[in-house]
C-alpha cells in the first residue's frame, strides 16, 4: 500500500492538537489529523465543558433553595428535573464540539481520519485501512479515567467520569470512591441535585496535593451540605446487594450501599495501544510519553502535548504545549514547559483557585517565608453574597519578597486567584500586590490588604 504523505501528522484532537493544526495549516503545511472517537477531546466532551455546564444547574438549585436567605419568596419546594440538567450539558458540549469540527473542515490542508491511529515506523502511523507518512508527528492522545483492580469492581456496574455523562436518571444513592477534584465536584453536584451521597478516600483526608487547612476546609463545605465522607479507607471492596451496590472500606464499619457507584481514582495516559515501541518513543513506568523541555520525545520529529505526556493533566496545560510546540517550531522562540507556573482549580461551590506552591512545598524547600491569610467571614463581597465558607492565602519568600503560591477558596475563587498568577509571572514583588488598588467590593480587594499583613510561617 501506498502511504499518504503530509508535513505532519496530529494524534488526537484534543485541546492541544486542532489548534496546532490550524497553525500548521496557517503556514502552508498539510497535515493529517486523526481522532477515534470525538473532536475536541476530554474537555468539550466529558470534562470541563461538560460538568461545569452541570455545576451550574446544581449552584442554581441550591441557590433556589436558599432563597428565603436572602428574602426571596418561592411557590413551593424546588425540584430538579435531570433529564433537562442532562439535555442542557448536552446542548453545550455538542455546539461546541460542531463549532470546532467545521473549523478543522475549514481548513485547506487538513484531513480529518476518524480511526485508531497505531506506528509502523517513526514516521509512519496506520489508521484503518489507510497509510500516512510524515516528517513530524504529534501526540495528542490524552487520558481516562484509571481503573484499580479492587475487589469486586468488574462486577458492579461503575461509573466513571465520562460514562457519568451518559447516565439520565438521578441516582437514589450516589457512592463515590476518591476524594480528589473530579470525585469532589460530581459529589457535591449530585447532592444539590437531590442524591443521596457518600465520598470514600483511602488517604487520611480529602484533596490530599493541597494544605491541611484547605482540604479540612474543603471537607466542611461538603459536610455541610450533607455529603457523607469516609477518609482513611484501607480496605475498599465492592459487592452487588440486591440492585444496589455495597462498598466496604474500613474494617468494623458498615458499607455504603447505593445505587450507583463512580470510581474517581486518578487517570491513565492513552499511549499503550498506539505502538509507541515500533516507533522509539520512550514512556515511563505509568506510560506517560517521555519529553523534554520542550515537548520532543525520544524520537527526532515526534512531539507530545497534553494528558499522555504527564506534564499537566488539564485543559490549560494542553493548550499551552501547542503553543510551546508551535513558538519553537514556527516562531523561533524557545519557549518551555518550565516556564509554567502551576495553577488549577477544583471546582465545588465556593471554588478552590490555586497557583504556585503548596506551604509544605515552601516548607520542604527550606526558604524563610512569610504567609498572610484572611477568612471568607472577613470579606465584605462574600458576606454580601451569604457565601462565607472557605479563606484566601498567600505565600512569599521572606528574602526576595518573591511571591510563591496563593490559595483562594472562596466566591470567585478560580477567577481572584489569577490576580496573584499574573504578578508570579511578572516577577514583582509582594509589594507591587500590596499597594495594587482594587475595586470595591470585591472577593480579590482583599489580596492587597494580605499582603500587607505578611507573618513568618511557622
Amino acid at each position: 500500500m501506498t502511504a499518504k504523505t503530509f508535513d505532519a501528522i496530529i494524534i488526537g484532537a484534543g485541546q492541544a492538537g486542532p489548534s496546532l493544526a490550524g497553525r500548521l495549516n496557517a503556514a502552508g503545511m498539510s497535515v493529517a489529523l486523526i481522532e477515534r472517537k470525538l473532536v475536541g477531546g476530554t474537555c468539550v466532551n466529558t470534562g470541563c465543558m461538560p460538568t461545569k455546564t452541570m455545576v451550574a444547574s446544581a449552584y442554581a438549585a441550591h441557590l433556589a433553595r436558599r432563597a428565603a436567605d436572602y428574602g426571596v419568596t418561592l411557590g413551593g419546594p424546588v425540584g430538579v428535573d435531570y433529564k433537562a440538567v442532562k439535555a442542557r450539558k448536552d446542548k453545550v458540549s455538542n455546539d461546541a464540539r460542531t463549532g470546532l469540527e467545521t473549523w478543522i473542515a475549514g481548513m485547506d490542508k487538513c484531513t480529518l481520519y476518524r480511526g485508531h491511529a497505531r506506528f509502523e515506523s517513526a514516521n509512519t502511523v496506520r489508521v484503518g485501512d489507510d497509510l500516512l507518512t510524515a516528517g513530524k508527528i504529534f501526540l495528542n492522545t490524552g487520558g481516562r479515567a484509571s481503573v484499580p483492580d479492587l475487589p469486586g469492581v468488574h462486577e458492579i456496574g461503575y461509573l466513571t467520569n465520562s460514562s457519568m455523562m451518559d447516565l439520565d436518571v438521578l441516582p437514589r444513592h450516589l457512592v463515590v470512591v476518591g476524594g480528589s477534584y473530579i470525585s469532589l465536584e460530581f459529589a457535591q453536584m449530585f447532592r444539590r441535585f437531590g442524591s443521596e451521597v457518600t465520598v470514600i478516600e483511602k488517604s487520611p483526608r480529602l484533596t490530599g496535593r493541597e494544605d491541611e487547612d484547605v482540604s479540612a476546609a474543603i471537607l466542611s463545605i461538603l459536610e455541610n451540605e450533607g455529603i457523607a465522607v469516609h477518609v482513611g479507607a484501607d480496605d475498599i471492596a465492592f459487592a452487588r446487594q440486591g440492585k444496589d451496590i455495597a462498598v466496604t472500606f474500613s474494617a468494623g464499619k458498615p458499607p455504603a450501599v447505593g445505587s450507583h457507584v463512580l470510581l474517581a481514582l486518578g487517570r491513565t495516559p492513552n499511549t499503550d495501544d498506539l505502538g509507541l515501541d515500533k516507533a522509539g518513543v520512550e514512556v515511563d513506568r505509568r506510560g506517560f510519553v517521555t519529553v523534554d523541555d520542550q515537548l520532543r520525545t525520544s524520537v527526532p520529529g515526534i512531539w507530545a502535548m497534553g494528558d499522555c505526556n504527564g506534564k499537566g493533566a488539564f485543559t490549560h496545560t494542553s493548550y499551552n504545549d501547542y503553543e510551546i510546540v508551535a513558538a519553537n517550531l514556527l516562531d523561533n522562540d524557545p519557549r518551555k514547559v518550565s516556564d509554567r507556573i502551576e495553577a488549577y482549580a477544583l471546582y465545588i461551590d465556593p471554588p478552590l483557585g490555586r497557583c504556585g506552591m503548596t506551604e509544605a512545598a515552601v516548607k520542604k524547600s527550606g526558604r524563610r517565608a512569610l504567609v498572610g491569610q484572611r477568612p471568607m467571614t472577613r470579606v465584605g463581597r462574600a458576606v454580601e453574597k451569604g457565601e462565607t465558607q472557605g479563606f484566601m492565602k498567600i505565600l512569599v519568600d521572606a528574602d526576595t519578597r518573591e511571591i510563591l503560591g496563593c490559595s483562594v477558596l472562596g466566591p470567585g475563587g478560580d477567577e481572584a486567584v489569577h490576580c496573584v498568577l499574573d504578578l508570579m509571572y511578572a516577577k514583582a514583588p509582594v509589594d507591587t500586590l500590596a499597594r495594587a488598588v482594587h475595586i470595591h467590593p470585591n472577593v480579590s480587594e482583599l489580596l492587597p490588604t494580605i499582603a500587607q499583613e505578611l507573618k513568618p510561617l511557622a
